[in-house]
């Protein structure tokens, strides 16, 4: 079993693409069946830990994975059932059925197990389940100790996210060959549980794929206060975001924060501050400029930011300053020559580039391409794409981040990454996510914007 982290989303089509691949240098519908019904029963027998087993099959080779999996625990010795929507549809299901040597259940009055495997519908779904099955999986999955799904949950489409239904929360998921979008995609994904990627002998590969744990630059024993990164912070209207931002930056590893601002707290005393000034955009020395965090939607803000597009350093666009951008101002970022990295959360992001119903990932994808930037989609679903076509997700976020301030924190903590390698702008937005998600896993639960900032410190020192 292989954890999400760094592993390619394949959509249904692509998962479709991937398996005709395999078949082309020889394997089989069956034999991949095989594969992928032996790698579950093996998972299953060692949780299962003696105790009985229900397995719901559908009629495609979802279900046909099911057979396979009854029939390998059977063998090993292990109590199962199978319970059924019908006969199988497809040649490769029907074969699976046939080497099932037990009953088949009615699937509408099932008696529950203590573990559930649930195969009636896996890659490829595009409509609810009829209420007979819905009702019985809802049922079996809320009487076990431990639920199981096959490759998604059952009632939940592969590649946006989207339930079909009421869909019942599992503790785990096994997905055969490679992880789909789904799996890391709200709300689908806080119905998956644990999601775990199983070997059948498929090549799996994609520009989408699972945030990993970032290597970000370390200092070296040369290492100064500006090699290690200098970032500027552009101050506005509520100083307190700037401030965040300022210290995240400097708990993220930047090595110099100026903060550019009037006004404020004075803490942490590390942070350089002096009142804005256009001029101060053009020390050379800036590895990074964010702007945003606290910024003022009002005549001096859109002054402000004008400046900083016009300025020749990486940038990093948050909160007020996204709000701002018209389409003038979207052409100049287009248009820089210094990356820049945008960081809106969904209002935001539908408020810049319009509302739709592609999936999060095809958005983000669009709009990277339009703005030429950057753009880390926010949320419980993180989204973080490149011009160039290559897409992160990261996994579920520590709900607690629901608070004010906490983008004001992930914006500077991107700057800090940014201002060390400004030559590696995607690198440094994937990092800044993963670096947010890690201080937020470390605090737990009831923290506010002022406390994360601070963890920033440990989980940059982890690395």
């Amino acid at each position: 079993m292989t954890p999400l982290a760094g592993q390619p989303l394949l959509t249904a089509a692509g998962m479709r693409a991937a398996e005709g691949a395999a078949i082309a240098q020889g394997a089989t519908v069956d034999s991949l069946m095989a594969r992928a019904g032996h790698a579950v029963a093996a998972v299953v027998l060692r949780l299962a830990s003696g105790s009985p087993v229900l397995v719901l099959c559908g009629p495609g080779n979802n279900g046909g994975d099911g057979y396979v999996i009854a029939t390998a625990l059977a063998a090993a010795g292990l109590p199962v059932r199978v319970a059924a929507t019908g006969a199988p549809a497809s040649d490769a299901a029907k074969n699976a059925r046939a080497g099932w040597n037990g009953p088949v259940e009615t699937l509408a009055d099932v008696a529950p197990a203590p573990i559930l495997v649930d195969a009636l519908f896996g890659t490829g779904l595009s409509r609810a389940l009829d209420p007979v099955a819905s009702g019985a999986l809802a049922r079996c999955v809320a009487a076990a100790r431990l639920s199981i799904a096959v490759d998604l949950p059952s009632g939940a489409a592969t590649d946006d996210g989207v339930l079909y239904g009421a869909v019942p929360v599992f503790d785990i998921t096994l997905t055969l060959g490679a992880a789909k979008p789904s799996h890391l995609l709200q709300p689908a994904a806080s119905h998956c549980g644990h999601v775990r990627v199983l070997d059948i002998g498929i090549a799996a590969a994609s520009q989408v794929q699972a945030l990993d744990r970032p290597s970000p630059k370390q200092p070296g024993p040369e290492a100064h206060k500006y090699s290690r990164g200098m970032v500027a912070i552009v101050g506005g209207a509520m100083p307190g975001a700037a401030e965040l931002a300022a210290q995240a930056a400097l708990r993220a590893g930047a090595g110099y924060v100026l903060l550019l601002a009037e006004g404020g707290a004075q803490a942490p005393h590390a942070v350089v501050r002096k009142p804005f000034s256009a001029g101060a955009l053009n020390d050379k020395r800036i590895g990074a400029l964010v702007i945003g965090p606290g910024l003022g939607r009002d005549a001096q803000a859109e002054a402000r930011l004008d400046h900083a597009l016009a300025a020749s350093c990486p940038l990093v666009i948050d909160g007020d300053a996204l709000h701002l951008l018209d389409e003038r101002r979207l052409a100049l970022v287009h248009d820089r020559d210094a990356a820049v990295i945008m960081t809106p959360h969904a209002g935001e992001f539908d408020a810049l580039f319009g509302k739709g119903s592609d999936s999060k990932i095809d958005r983000a994808r669009a709009a990277a391409t339009r703005a030429g930037a950057m753009i880390v989609f926010k949320g419980a679903d993180t989204v973080i794409a490149s011009p160039d076509g290559a897409v992160r997700v990261a996994e579920a976020s520590n709900p607690w981040l629901s608070t004010a301030g906490t983008g004001d924190v992930l914006a500077g903590a991107v700057g800090a990454v940014l201002a060390a390698e400004p030559q590696a702008a995607f690198e440094a937005a994937c990092a800044g996510v993963w670096l947010h998600a890690e201080a937020a896993r470390r605090l737990g639960a009831a923290f506010i914007a002022d406390d994360l900032a601070q963890a920033l410190t440990a989980a940059r020192a982890g690395l």
